[in-house]
């Protein structure tokens, strides 16, 4: 009895174990997909061109010295980025910038508006691979719309032109450069024509 006792304790015993070896495994493979999942969602984040809806907002002072001493603004941009899917290869991401701005004597000592800029939507045509070195890229029209609700906080003027992003994100890194310029496409005849180029490396 006690040979046939052991013979039967022994695939017992495994069974028993199984399932608390199985459960170890599933939840460091849940851990490995969860720290993955966020990774992934943290350089999305950075990435202006990438797949998902984001809504980052930034926000800009300046002080003025000479003689626009004491002047300052405050520039809070609020910028939506939305994708669509065009087909398997390529994607359309509408990127938008609408600023919220508060100017205190500026552009004279004594003026103080505040309220809505010109907002400033871009369209970038996006491979949905990256190339071969790991690069991510985009490529579109921006275009201006007189939008400010007062004629100090805009350029009373329509503009368009092109708009490029280019970015890598190796490791932990995303490094890349957003560049676009405007002209002026009619507007107000008593304002200045718009001619602008905008430049945004960056590094995270």
């Amino acid at each position: 009895m006690k040979n046939l006792k052991s013979t039967y304790l022994l695939p017992l015993g495994a069974l028993t174990l199984a399932p608390a070896t199985w459960a170890q495994d599933s939840a460091a493979a849940a851990t490995t997909d969860a720290q993955a999942l966020e990774a992934k969602l943290a350089k999305d984040s950075l990435n202006p061109v990438a797949a998902m809806i984001s809504l980052p907002f930034q926000y800009n002072y300046d002080k003025y010295g000479g003689a626009n001493d004491g002047a300052s603004v405050s520039r809070l941009n609020i910028q939506p980025v939305i994708p669509f899917s065009l087909n398997d290869d390529w994607s359309l991401i509408s990127r938008t910038i609408v600023p919220l701005v508060d100017q205190r004597d500026f552009p004279a000592a004594g003026r103080t508006e505040s309220g809505l800029g010109d907002i400033t939507p871009s369209l970038f045509f996006s491979p949905k691979a990256p190339t071969a070195g790991g690069w991510i890229w985009g490529a579109g029209p921006v275009f201006l719309l007189p939008t400010a609700t007062k004629g100090v906080l805009g350029a009373e003027k329509w503009g368009l032109g092109p708009t490029v992003v280019a970015l890598n994100q190796p490791g932990p890194w995303t490094f890349g450069m957003l560049a676009n310029h405007i002209w002026g496409a009619g507007g107000d005849d008593s304002r200045e024509n718009v001619s602008a180029t905008f430049l945004q490396p960056f590094l995270s």
